[in-house]
Order: structure tokens, then sequence, then C-alpha cells
């Protein structure tokens, strides 16, 4: 008898400790939906915006059509045309994805950036317009800084973080303990507050993966863990370029606001320089290093259909041939490819693959297209479906507060803190280690674990607005 006591008395405690661990989740979850909710719906609705634009008419041009009605026109004389009509400097070259699309360049002037879509059989001029001034780079600049510059990207790094305590916290509590239907189908008999909370957790679960997917590579593009932390570790080492040298520009100089258009992992990696007998076999010799040969050149590499040349830029700018998924110029991103020559000698420079990212190179390359729903219509409905259902979560999640907070009460109405929470020590720990590997997160995460516990715990007036 005194056994089974002692054996009924520890199922006791470990159900007690379960239950504070519990509670401790549900407040750390309800504090970051309570911050995190707004960005995610705003993330959302952006990133639905930016999927539908880029399906419905492009991002520079690639959809404008045009009628086959012979051979194509050289590329240098489709410059000159563009160049006569369009006041500025011609910068880049965008051939088009099928013969029956538009030749699009980019050509930069005083007063800024302007794309012209023209005919490469007729060499007329179909459209003009300003580079990133769209609807499409309107929902980018709030997807990527809510228009605030570094103080943007700073608070959705940290949003991206909290997010994700938010989808761990909400693994743990709906984790199934004996009913695994009750995790996977949601319970369309429960009625009231129960049936927000059923569809709520079930949605979150089945998109729980997707969602960490997304956070971590949008994170990745952040100033502060992906700038200075994954990114600067992972960026391919210029020093695999023998004997070629380098420019002070990086890569990312070749970027246009928040618009990224160079491959995520070469952005901080040195540009070579032009002026030098280096480099390998590229513009075959007497042929002319212009805007021809380096078409020509970047067909004869394999890069067939759409890709993009950019001009040099300065007495030591090189040309460079790029083709990526995350541009759209393909939806394989191990086709991805960049290509450096020497504006002088014709000379091959640097040439980057796929295959010679680091590994994390690699997972961002796939993850960036899938990110934007640019892999194929297959990731475009996905996408759609996963940005409802953040926005249902959030709803949801709003809504079961609503139902849950006392009629009229002029306070938060947050899970109460567990007495004697016997883990703070492991919270406080863990809340280190965010901070290392997550430096704004953790750095929040202390923080409101401090003034929760020292200021919101022995305050009465803040105990009872925050209760």
């Amino acid at each position: 008898m005194a056994q089974d006591s002692q054996t009924g008395g520890a199922q006791a405690a470990r159900r007690e400790h379960a239950q504070k661990f519990y509670m401790a989740a549900w407040r750390w979850h309800f504090y970051a939906g309570l911050f995190v909710v707004p960005f995610l719906i705003i993330l959302a609705v952006t990133g639905l915006m930016m999927m539908f634009i880029t399906q419905a008419d492009g991002r520079d041009g690639e959809k404008i059509a045009v009628e086959i009605t012979g051979q194509a026109m050289p590329a240098s004389e489709l410059a000159d045309l563009v160049q006569a009509r369009v006041p500025g400097r011609v910068v880049e070259w965008i051939g088009p994805k099928a013969p029956d699309l538009a030749t699009v360049f980019r050509v930069k002037a005083e007063t800024g950036q302007r794309m012209v879509a023209i005919d490469q059989y007729s060499g007329e001029v179909i459209q003009v317009w300003d580079r990133r001034a769209g609807w499409y780079d309107l929902a980018d600049n709030i997807h990527s800084t809510l228009l605030m510059g570094d103080t943007g990207d700073r608070i959705l790094e940290i949003a991206a973080g909290m997010a994700l305590l938010l989808v761990f916290t909400g693994l743990y509590m709906w984790w199934p303990r004996g009913n695994v239907l009750a995790v996977l189908v949601p319970d369309l008999r429960a009625r009231g507050r129960a049936l927000w909370k059923s569809l709520h957790a079930v949605t979150g679960f089945w998109m729980s993966l997707l969602l960490v997917g997304f956070l971590i590579s949008g994170m990745s593009w952040t100033g502060i863990w992906g700038g200075k932390f994954v990114q600067a570790w992972s960026s391919f080492p210029a020093e695999k370029w023998d004997d070629v040298p380098l420019s002070d520009d990086l890569h990312a100089s070749m970027n246009h606001g928040s618009q990224n258009d160079v491959p995520w992992a070469l952005e901080q990696t040195p540009m070579p320089a032009s002026g030098s007998e280096a480099g390998g076999a590229g513009v075959p010799a007497g042929v002319p290093v212009n805007i021809d040969a380096m078409v020509a050149l970047g067909e004869s590499l394999g890069m067939q259909n759409r890709f993009r040349v950019t001009y040099p830029n300065g007495d030591t700018g090189v040309w460079t041939l790029n083709r990526d998924s995350m541009s759209g110029d393909s939806t394989d991103a191990t086709e991805d490819r960049t290509v450096h020559v020497d504006q002088y000698t014709g000379k091959i420079l640097a040439e980057v693959r796929f295959q010679d990212y680091s590994l994390m190179g690699k997972a961002m390359a796939v993850g960036i297209p899938l990110h934007m729903g640019l892999a194929g219509l297959w990731n475009f409905v996905l996408n759609v479906v996963f940005c409802l259902s953040v926005i249902f979560v959030c709803v949801s999640g709003v809504v079961m507060w609503i139902k849950r907070r006392p009629s009229g009460a002029s306070r938060l109405a947050a899970p109460p803190m567990p007495a004697e929470m016997p883990l703070w020590k492991g919270a406080v720990l863990v809340g280190l280690f965010t901070a290392m590997a997550f430096p704004l997160v953790g750095l929040t995460l202390l923080a409101v674990l401090a003034v929760d516990l020292l200021v919101v715990s022995n305050i009465p007036a803040v105990r009872r607005t925050f209760s």
C-alpha cells in the first residue's frame, strides 16, 4: 500500500509539473502572439500580393508578348534603339523566357532606373516604366522593411524570431497526448471557443513546418542574424578564384532598393575586377567584347531562354551573366549560374554554380524560390493556401482571446503565470542560447522575461492589467 501511495504521489507530482510547464508555455504563446500577429498578417497579405502580381504581370516585364515575325535583331541593335528612345545608360539586358515574349533592358539615368520592353523582331519599344515603382515593389518594400528602412528590418527580424517561439509553444501545447486525431483533424462538432481552438490548433499544426522554413529563409535576409551571422559565414569565398583581381565592391552593390537581384550566397562576396590578363577562355579571340558577345557566351554556356547580362560599371567593372531561380529565370535552383567576364579581354574571371555554394547557400538557393512561389504552379498554389492559413491562424487566435477575455474587462486576460515555476532556470538558459543564436530575438525574450518576473509579478496595478 505504501508503494502504491508513493507511486500515486510521484504521478501527481509529474502531472502538476507538466501542468505548470503547460501554463508557462501558454503564457509565452500569448505574449509572442500579442506582438507577432499584426506582422504575420502583414507578411502574409504582402506575400499574396507579390505572388499574384508575379503570376499575372511579372516583375521585370517578362510576360509582355510579341509576335514572331522573322529573325530576332542582335542585342546591340536593340540596345541602340533603347538608348535613342530612353535617356540614360543601358546597364542590363534581360533575355525573354520564350521567343514570343519581349526582350527587356534596364536603363540608368540621373532620375532613377527605368525598364524598357522592346520587340526583338521589329525593334519597336513596347513599354517603358520606372523600375521598382509598381504595386509589386510597394508590397515587397512593406514585406521586407515595413517602409521603415533598417528599423523595419530589425522589427521584422524580432517578429520572425518571436513567431518561431509561437510555433514551438503552440506545438507543445497541442501535441497529441493520447488522441492523435485531435491534432490532425478539427473537431467540427465543437461549438464556441472550443471550435475556434480546434481549428486554430489543427491549422497551425499542419502549417508549422512550412512556417518555420519561411521564417528561417526570411530571417536570412535580415540585417543582423542574416547579414552579420549566417550570410557572412555562408557566402561563396572569393579566394576560390585563382589569381583574379578583386574589386572593392560586393555583389550586393548590384541590388536595387529592397529588391535582391543577386543570389543570397554571393551578396557578400567581392566582385572580380577587369584590367588584367587573368581568367580563362571566354569570348573567342578577335570577337568584339560587347553585349552580342555576352549573349552568345551565355548561350554557349547553357544559359538558354531567360538569363541576364549586366554591363560593366566603371573602368574595373565586369560583364556579369546571371541565371537564377530567385529571379524567376528558371524553376530549378540547381541551374543557378553566375559568370563574370573581363570587359577588356573577354576572359571569364569567375564562375559560380549551385554546387559551389555552401550548405546554407544551397538551402537558400532552393528555399528562396519556394518562399516566393516561383518553383512552378504547385508552389504558387501551396503558398497561397499557406498565406491564407497564416491569416486564419492569426485571426482565430484573436477570436479565442476575445471569447476568453471577461466582458468589459480592462485587462489583457493573459494566461496566469504558474506559481513556483520549477524550470525558470532552464527558461533563462534557453533565453541565453536564443540570444546567441538569434541576437535580437534572444535579447527581446530576456527583456520580456525580466519584465514579467520583476515588474508584472511584483507591482499590483501592472499585474492586474496583464492578468
